[in-house]
């Protein structure tokens, strides 16, 4: 049975720890496609995916974080904005990173319904992560994103979902205070 869409955003929760299971190329691309597919500002598209499965490098990118259970993902997603690329608004606010939180939530939203788990990673040092994958000066990590099969459920648990009800969230009419 398929899930709705709000099925599918209660689902979603942050994973920290994952199987030792190698993600099938599919879905991997299946999830690569919904982050290609998102929206971005006047459609400009200033951004890289990073598709991080074995080696040095990917040990590397995740030392810039430093939390070991990164490094125990099958798989990181670096995601980059190219700031050179990216749309600014008549005062000069750059969307860059705006279009990269879209993809992302595209992203973490596709992985969730095919069974896999993310975790919206961006407390890792940018600069190291830019140096470890030889980026230009205009393409900025914005965050890594693990992709694999979550382990147990126990492990899992899904942190504090807990969420500010409606009246405290949404202003109608005007900004009320």
């Amino acid at each position: 049975m398929k899930m709705s869409f709000l099925e599918l955003a209660q689902k979603r929760y942050s994973v920290r720890k994952y199987k030792d299971v190698p993600v099938e190329e599919e879905k991997l691309l299946q999830v690569i496609e919904a982050a290609r597919l998102a929206p971005s500002a006047v459609n400009f598209q200033p951004l890289q995916l990073i598709v991080l499965q074995n080696g040095e490098i990917k040990k590397k990118v995740a030392a810039t974080y430093g939390a070991e259970w990164l490094q125990r993902a099958p798989i990181i997603i670096v995601v980059c904005g190219d700031h050179s690329k990216s749309w600014r608004r008549a005062d000069g606010k750059d969307f860059c990173d705006i279009d990269g939180a879209i993809a992302i939530d595209h992203l973490t939203l596709a992985a969730a319904e095919l069974g896999l788990g993310t975790c919206w990673v961006c407390a890792f040092n940018a600069l190291d992560c830019s140096k470890a994958l030889g980026l230009p000066s205009q393409l900025e990590p914005i965050a890594l994103l693990p992709l694999g099969y979550p382990a147990d459920e126990e492990a899992n648990i899904p942190r504090n979902k807990k969420r500010k009800k409606l009246e405290e969230f949404v202003q109608w009419d005007g900004y009320q205070g």
